[in-house]
């Protein structure tokens, strides 16, 4: 007897965006607003039979999260922008989302195919030309930490950065620089000051004593570089 032929996985629904559950408690509440009248809304104006006040309690208490479609119409029910109801953005698709923008709008705006796009944002793998890039920066108003995380460069920014700061920083400028579009000496200035932090920790932590302590510290240090290199940029120019 032969066996029928194996059927595809169906493709993973994409993850639900970071969903500020209090933010949508506190919104609902302010127009007086209860659950049920949310879920007819929702309903009624966005075709979504699914939802449920069950559903919309279990949002707001944090049980579940929505979908993109449904984020996007219950910050229409809230009268509210999705940014409104997203925690911090990580990723393409929930800065395209907080911002109320479909694929296709942001496919148009920087001039790609929709499906190079999709498959861009699915992927988390950015591959844009410059100008594409800079249109994307633009039409998301992506900050400049934003902007590199989105871009994927962030991997090699902290690879470049953990380098400069265990070995000679003056190096690694022209890298850093490649991967981040700042004033050179804005650069030097970071760098240099990474690299003073890092190895006055190192040695301050071998001089208690230890070598085992002085690892650790000195990965904590790296394992926050990225956060570390903005927190510095910010600091000396706030």
């Amino acid at each position: 007897m032969r066996r029928p032929p194996a059927q595809p996985n169906p493709p993973s629904p994409p993850p639900s965006p970071p969903f500020d559950a209090p933010a949508a408690r506190r919104l609902r509440t302010a127009l007086n607003m209860g659950p049920e009248h949310v879920a007819y809304g929702m309903r009624a104006s966005y075709g979504l039979p699914h939802v449920t006040p069950d559903l919309v309690i279990a949002w707001e208490r944090g049980i579940t999260a929505p979908t993109g479609s449904e984020l996007i119409a219950l910050a229409g029910v809230l009268w509210c922008s999705p940014g409104e109801l997203i925690g911090r953005p990580r990723t393409l698709r929930e800065h395209r989302i907080s911002r109320g923008l479909a694929p296709d709008d942001v496919a148009r705006a920087v001039g790609l195919e929709l499906l190079a796009y999709l498959s861009m944002e699915e992927n988390d793998e950015w591959r844009g030309t410059d100008r594409q890039s800079s249109a994307l920066a633009e039409l998301l108003d992506l900050s400049l930490p934003d902007f590199v995380t989105v871009t994927g460069r962030d991997r090699k920014l902290a690879e470049s950065l953990c380098s400069a700061v265990t070995t000679r920083w003056q190096a690694y400028v022209r890298p850093v620089a490649k991967l981040v579009p700042l004033d050179r000496r804005l650069l030097v200035v970071a760098l240099q000051e990474l690299h003073r932090q890092y190895q006055g920790q190192m040695v301050a932590t071998l001089s208690w004593g230890g070598s085992s302590g002085a690892g650790d510290t000195g990965q904590d240090f790296l394992d926050r570089i990225v956060e570390r290199f903005w927190t510095t940029i910010q600091a000396h120019t706030g």
